[in-house]
């Protein structure tokens, strides 16, 4: 069958449509998605404005649209942190449904890392043993860790790359005082949740996942993504420490100009390599693995193990 996952995020509404069926790897056969940086367009109120709103009403519309014109038999449809904590989520939920009929299921922050996690754990196999797996979103900072394909532990923090950008990061390029100040709230937030799993032990392979990751895995030297999923991709610490104090003194523009940056999120990288570098940091990890999977083929993965077996 083919499958449809519509994924509002804090930074895009991203349409994947695979070709799968139980116990059988999804094959994506198309993509839609459009940057609306929905962390970035909350007011002081914390609610998504109404130009926000028209913008997400359509942009699901046109994805609606693109699963049919790709013959998409379901589409699941879910949001993350930038609609969860809207403070006037239940307006835009609502009118999202009356006017583009989707029932929009909104995942809790360990939902996210959950299922996220299981995504990874079904790409590295029961070979990779315990894994702790990052992922840095436009909102938030999911955290998992376990061995099976449920994780032992899993948190979701408000840090993401929108989020901390819109909030901490003002000018172009930001002041030093403004990053010193980013710098400490992440490692600040991160470090709280580390005795909750660090009780486990160490992971014998750490994985990361989101666009964040990518693009500085690619700064470091690691394969285009025009090379294929299959290409092994890692991000080491020492590159991320050599590569944050010059993200620090760079415009968008000049960080669009990187290998791998897209202008989209050019703004956010500073952001999202400050916590990257935290996390690893305080979590003791000299390197991690890029997982080309993620939260949707989670979402995915789930719904092909719920169909009864034929």
């Amino acid at each position: 069958m083919r499958l449809g996952v519509l994924d509002v995020g804090s930074n895009t509404v991203h349409l994947l449509a695979v070709d799968a069926h139980r116990g059988a790897r999804p094959l994506p056969a198309h993509s839609y998605k459009a940057e609306l940086r929905l962390a970035e367009l909350l007011d002081e109120d914390g609610a998504i404005g109404p130009e926000g709103v028209d913008r997400l009403v359509s942009t699901i519309a046109d994805a609606l649209q693109a699963a049919e014109d790709k013959g998409c038999e379901d589409v699941l449809p879910f949001a993350t942190s930038a609609v969860r904590e809207a403070s006037n989520a239940e307006q835009v939920l609502g009118r999202v449904k009356t006017e583009t009929g989707v029932d929009l299921e909104v995942l809790t922050g360990e939902e996210e890392a959950r299922l996220t996690f299981l995504a990874a754990r079904r790409w590295f196999g029961w070979s990779a043993g315990k894994l702790l797996v990052l992922d840095i979103g436009g909102g938030s900072l999911e955290i998992g860790y376990g061995i099976d394909e449920e994780p032992d532990a899993a948190v979701s923090l408000p840090l993401g790359a929108g989020r901390l950008t819109a909030g901490w990061l003002h000018g172009d390029p930001p002041g030093p005082d403004d990053v010193r100040a980013l710098r400490r709230h992440v490692r600040a937030r991160i470090a709280r949740t580390v005795g909750e799993f660090s009780r486990f032990g160490s992971p014998d392979h750490v994985v990361a996942t989101s666009k964040t990751f990518r693009q500085l895995a690619r700064l470091a030297g690691a394969a285009r993504s025009a090379e294929g999923l299959y290409v092994q991709r890692e991000l080491s610490r020492s590159s991320l420490e050599e590569w944050v104090p010059k993200l620090a003194t760079m415009s968008a523009l000049q960080r669009a100009g990187l290998p791998g940056v897209s202008d989209g999120r050019s703004s956010q990288l500073l952001a999202g390599a400050l916590v990257a570098e935290g996390a690893m940091d305080l979590f003791g990890v000299e390197s991690v693995e890029i997982c080309p999977w993620a939260l949707r083929e989670g979402i995915i993965l789930r719904r092909l193990d719920q169909l009864p077996t034929t």
